[in-house]
């Protein structure tokens, strides 16, 4: 599974890429600039989340910790709901995007939570008795 959370990682960050390629060269100039401020905070996300998903997943395969899996869950949803939302908001105006976005940012926050609780678990199941 973490495998293809890298994967998952890889294709996010060259979207973010793109996206924000297009934003500079093609939208700028079609949106304004309250809904390109939008735009650009969820490719900010998604390329700053890309590659935590990526850090995540390679530690989620390399501990095996089930926390650290759930963080990949947990970013991936906020890239979907938290970036997608404020991207598409951004570029068509749908109010009702907006209310997707705090489910976003909840996933986000969660995945923050999980990686750091993960990682502390991880490397504490790792230290010898004596240095605990």
């Amino acid at each position: 599974m973490a495998r293809l959370f890298l994967i998952i990682a890889a294709l996010a960050g060259a979207a973010g890429v793109a996206l924000g390629a297009l934003g500079a060269h093609q939208i700028r100039d079609l949106l304004t600039p309250s809904r390109f401020d939008i735009y650009l905070t969820g490719v900010r996300y998604l390329l700053v989340h890309a590659v935590v998903l990526f850090v995540a997943a390679e530690l989620a395969h390399r501990t095996r910790s089930r926390l650290v899996l759930g963080s990949c869950f947990a970013f991936l949803l906020g890239m979907i709901a938290f970036s997608g939302s404020l991207v598409l908001l951004g570029l068509y105006g749908a109010r009702f995007l907006g209310a997707v976005a705090p489910v976003g940012g909840a996933a986000y926050i969660t995945g923050w939570l999980l990686l750091g609780w993960g990682a502390w678990s991880a490397t504490r199941a790792k230290t010898p008795e004596s240095t605990r």
